[in-house]
């Protein structure tokens, strides 16, 4: 047996060996010997354009969920671009914006950050989907990484109350005038931030279409929450004020924000404030 045979028997063994694991690694073993290949999106066909570490296709979710990554200068637009959690049945659940981490106007891939809140749907499994900005809405500009996930289930729940207006309950829509839906949320020690955190996921269809909107902006973090004395004092990124208009909105996100922390029978006033600012927030 000469050398040049010995080592062609050993490339052709390691190229099995390979081959056998790579196949391990995507296929699972069911009950009764079958196999199935794990979804995992379109992860691998979009790997040269973005490409994201957490979540990782199939992982559990909850919220806020936080998404990192990196993507190509164009994927982005104006150091941003659109987020998108659906249920397993392709229903939106809620939106982000992932915001560039360094200057993306390269063609070299820049990290990027974004947060989700939102309300747990139905479904136990769903997809994240992460959209090339396109401001063209141009369908061949169009592009997008689809990541399956799954949600996180609590084992026991509480209700808690969000508040919202209702352009059907209230048809001339009164600036402070605001009601409640009643969400269920994970037990927690920690029920009033559950609440805002339910009050900034904003409304679900089913809510949308029996009239409840939210005037809160998409995205807004809370920073921090206290209750003390009576008083809660919760402070929120400059993502509350981001682009607001008009003093019947300011209002309303007061409205909401307040009543939401009220239902609390050891919240008597809430103080809002921004970034720490109390001072010239939230004006029209």
């Amino acid at each position: 047996m000469n050398n040049k045979f010995i080592l062609a028997l050993i490339i052709i063994i390691a190229v099995a060996a390979g081959l056998f694991w790579l196949l391990a690694a995507w296929r699972c073993q069911m009950p009764g010997g079958r196999t199935f290949i794990e979804n995992i999106g379109n992860e691998s066909e979009k790997s040269d354009l973005i490409k994201v570490s957490q979540p990782r296709p199939n992982q559990t979710i909850a919220s806020p969920l936080v998404i990192k990554g990196e993507a190509r200068g164009n994927w982005y637009f104006e150091a941003s671009f659109p987020v998108e959690l659906l249920d397993e049945n392709n229903n939106l659940v809620a939106t982000a914006i992932a915001q560039a981490q360094s200057d993306w106007m390269v063609e070299d891939f820049v990290p990027f950050i974004a947060e989700l809140n939102f309300a747990l749907p139905v479904g136990e499994t769903g997809f994240l989907v992460l959209k090339k900005d396109n401001p063209s809405g141009l369908a061949e500009h169009a592009d997008e990484l689809r990541i399956p996930v799954k949600f996180k289930k609590p084992a026991e729940t509480v209700a808690v109350n969000v508040y919202f207006s209702n352009n059907k309950l209230d048809p001339e829509i009164f600036c402070t005038k605001v009601f409640l839906v009643q969400r269920q949320v994970a037990k927690t020690q920690a029920p009033a931030r559950a609440a805002l955190a339910e009050l900034l996921a904003g409304t679900t269809q089913a809510e949308k279409d029996q009239g409840f909107f939210t005037s809160i902006n998409p995205g807004v973090k809370i920073q921090n929450l206290t209750i003390a004395g009576g008083i809660a004092k919760v402070d929120f990124d400059k993502q509350l004020e981001f682009q607001l208009g008009g003093s019947c909105r300011v209002s309303a996100i007061r409205a909401q924000i307040t009543e939401t922390l009220k239902q609390f029978p050891i919240v008597d006033n809430v103080i809002i404030s921004i970034d720490g600012r109390t001072e010239d927030i939230l004006q029209p």
